[in-house]
This record gives structure tokens, sequence and C-alpha cells, in this order.
């Protein structure tokens, strides 16, 4: 009887996590590989940046994911190094720096926030990829209108309460619409001074219209609705600076704002860049596979989920979405365990996917949406949304929590996750996210 082949996955997100659980009763030894100790639910991680929902409720550990599953080992450990040759995966920690052998690579490792040479606008700028960007961009914000709360002058109150958000995907559309509606709902009985519904949000977006991937009368119908919480809209307009009171635009205009959030793009990971000139990569540094998923030269080595560019049949690359990693996932699962299952060398089968449709929401019963052919807005485009996200996560017990928070906060117009945490800053981060105002430097000048 021969030994039980190995497989490694480096990244539990999506493609990472399902590719695993499918490997559950297959002949094969699993190891999962991941820096976090946690799956994260991010297409919900603006909830949390926007204080509408906690992050134990959108993340679970991987652990108890897996936990019934016998044939898999997790490790939490970062991927330093692969040898695709000798079939090496280097890792740190590792006891005595072993690398794992494997006899099946799935490499998942998901994407990063990319500034488009521009690294350095993160200080001011965060984008959202994880739960410590979420919380990070929740305490500015809310930071922003306790600042303002203090803030005797007018022109500098205002600009605590502009806001930024560049990149008009899903992501910023979804960010600038929940900060206009907890300004507007949320915080408006909380301040005295702030007036948190005099907030500003504008949302910036390069191209000529948000939502590029959707159907150009939804694009059109997200503005409008954008419009009706009070976000401003701009597209054709390219960012030429950030610093820590504002935006600064290539037609040489200047948006004071003291809070400005990044999504307007997103690189593969630096893990596929380190397998060097083994891999061919497009331009944001994804591999480009084979229709069966596997690195070219290296068929037992599969991409999956953000870090592939799979090139569908009109020579466009698949979406970077949860269901393509997903149904990725599921498929190099089921060739894994058929060439496990026969000795016999036999052609593999092409990737499919299989387009489910994009939707993205706006804020309170005010969403799009777009499957096959269908196109959907307002409020039932937004309850298909809560309906499609609650079904997607992971574990009963966040389910019942997300829904139970979603419909308090309906009929109360409360967000319960308000909290101020953390303390940190990005690093070299600047001072302006200290909020000092002129009312508490009249008291410091008082005293003296």
């Amino acid at each position: 009887m021969s030994e039980r082949k190995h497989v490694v996955i480096v990244g539990g997100g999506f493609g990472g996590l399902t590719c695993a659980r499918a490997l559950a009763r297959a002949d094969v030894d699993v190891t999962l590989i991941d820096r976090q100790n946690h799956h994260l639910f991010q297409p919900l991680l603006y909830q949390v940046a926007m204080a509408g929902l906690s992050p134990s409720e959108i993340a679970v550990p991987i652990r108890s994911i897996v936990r019934k599953q016998k044939n898999i080992g997790v490790l939490l450990a970062e991927v330093e190094r692969i040898d695709l040759e000798t079939r090496q995966v280097y890792y740190s920690p590792a006891p005595g720096d072993a690398p794992l052998s494997f006899d099946y690579l799935v490499l998942a490792p998901g994407a990063r926030t990319h500034y488009f040479g521009h690294d350095d606008w993160e200080l001011y700028a965060p984008g959202l990829k994880s739960i410590d960007d979420a919380v990070e961009i929740r305490r500015r914000v809310l930071l922003a209108f306790e600042a303002a709360e203090r803030e005797i002058d007018p022109a500098k109150r205002a600009q605590l309460l502009s806001f930024v958000v560049i990149g008009g995907g899903p992501t910023g559309v979804e960010v600038a619409g929940a900060i206009a509606e907890l300004a507007r709902f949320a915080l408006d009985r909380d301040f005295r001074v702030a007036k948190p519904y005099e907030a500003r949000v504008l949302l910036i977006e390069a191209g000529p219209r948000v939502l590029p991937a959707f159907a150009p009368e939804l694009a059109e119908k997200t503005v409008l609705q954008l419009a009706e919480l009070g976000v401003h809209v701009r597209t054709g307009t390219m960012v030429d600076a950030i610093g820590p009171r504002g935006v600064r635009l290539q037609t040489g205009e200047t948006l004071l704002a003291d809070t400005v959030v990044w999504a307007a793009g997103v690189a593969s990971s630096p893990l596929i860049r380190g397998l060097g000139g083994a891999v061919e990569m497009d331009r944001q540094g994804r591999a480009i596979v084979a229709k069966d998923c596997s690195l070219p030269g290296f068929p037992n080595t599969f991409v999956i989920g953000d870090a592939a560019c799979f090139l569908g049949p009109d020579g466009r690359p698949l979406p970077g979405v949860s269901p393509t990693a997903m149904q990725m996932g599921r498929f190099v699962a089921g060739i894994i365990k058929q060439e496990v299952r026969s000795a016999a060398v036999s052609e593999r089968p092409e990737f499919v996917y299989t387009d489910k449709g994009s939707m993205a929401t706006i804020g309170r019963s005010r969403a799009v949406a777009e499957t096959k052919g269908i196109k959907l807005s307002g409020l039932l485009a937004w309850l298909a949304w809560l309906l499609v996200h609650i079904w997607y996560l992971i574990g009963f017990r966040n389910r019942f929590v997300v829904f139970f928070d979603w419909a308090w906060s309906y009929f109360t117009y409360r967000r319960g996750a308000r909290l101020i945490t953390g303390g940190r800053l990005l690093p070299g981060a600047p001072e302006a996210h200290a909020y000092t105002s002129s009312h508490d430097q009249a008291h410091h000048h008082a005293a003296q």
C-alpha cells in the first residue's frame, strides 16, 4: 500500500478553506498554513470598520472550523519561501527550520492593498483587508467625531467631519455609504456640538463611473442612492497625493479631510512574486495559471483565488471575489481526489466558472444586484444582499448574531459596536490622528 499523499494549502481564506474541507474524506494528509488563526468573512469587513458589527461576528478560528476533520493539521505560521523543484515549503517559526514536503501544493494567499507605487499613502489612507485595518478605520472615524465635538473653529470642525473614500468599486461604495449612514442615523443624537448629520462624505473614482463591473444603469442608480445619503461622487478624478490633512487631486485641487480611506486597488500576495521566474505573472502580480488552475510546468502546484489570473472565455481574468475562490477550491480538491484514487494518468478537466452575479450594498434599504441578466436595486436588492451574506457566514452563532444585530440596527437606528479601541496607529502615522483641537490648545495656553 502506497504512502498517503501530503497536500499543503497556504491560506485559510475562502479558497484555501473550501479546498481543505472538500478533502475531508480523501485519502490524503492535509496541512493548512495561515499567518492568522482565523478565517475572515471579508465581504462584511467594512461593517466592522463602520461600527455595525464586532470582529468576532465575522471571523471564526480556523481550528474550530476543521476540528472534526481527522486528516488535517493547522499551522499558525508565515510562509517565507517555496521551492517548487524540490517541493518544499519553508515557513517561520518552524521547529529546527525544517521545511514541509508536499505532493500537492495549493496556494491561496489572497491579496493585499495596492497603492500603485505610493506605499507611503498607507500612513494617511489605510486600506481594508484585515480586522486590524477595520478596527483602525473605525477608530479614526469615531475619533473624528469626538474631536469635532470639542473643536471651536467651524472651519476645522468641517475638516474633521469630512471623509474621503478613494475607489469606486464595491468596497468604496459600501464604505462611503456606511460612513454617511453612521453620521446621519447612528450618531445624530449622541453629540451636541459636532452635528454628525453635517458630515461630508466624498467618493473619488479614477474611472468614468463607479462599480465598473456592474451594468451602467446600476452604476447610475448607485450614484443616486449614494446622493440620497449625502455622499458626493466624483468620477474621472485621479489622486496626486495624500497627506495628514487631506487629498490633492491631479487637477491641483486640495480636499481638506482628516480621515481618508483607500479602496482603490489590490495586488497579489508577495508570496507569488517570491516564486520568481518559475511563474508568469500579470501586472497585478497574480500567477497566470493553466486551465486546471495549476502553474504551467508544475502540475502539482495550484494557485486559486485572488492570487490567480485565470482567463475566462472572453479572455479577461475572472473576478477576484469569494465565489471564484470557493469554486476553484472545490475544483482543485476534486482533481486531487481523482488522482489519489486512480494511478492511471488521464487528462485533467478544465475549470469552468459559474457566475452567480454581483451585488453591493449602499446603505439602509439601498443596494444593487445583478445575476443572470436580472438587475435589482433598492430594497429588493438590499434584502437579497442580506440573505446571501448571512447564508455564506460560517457558523450558526455568527449567522444568528449578525441577523439580530442587523435587525436591531434597522428598527432602532443604533449601532452597538461604536468602540474606540486599539490605540495603535499604522507605523509612522502622522500626529494628525491624535486630533488635538484648537479648543484643547486654547485651554493649554490659558493654563500657561
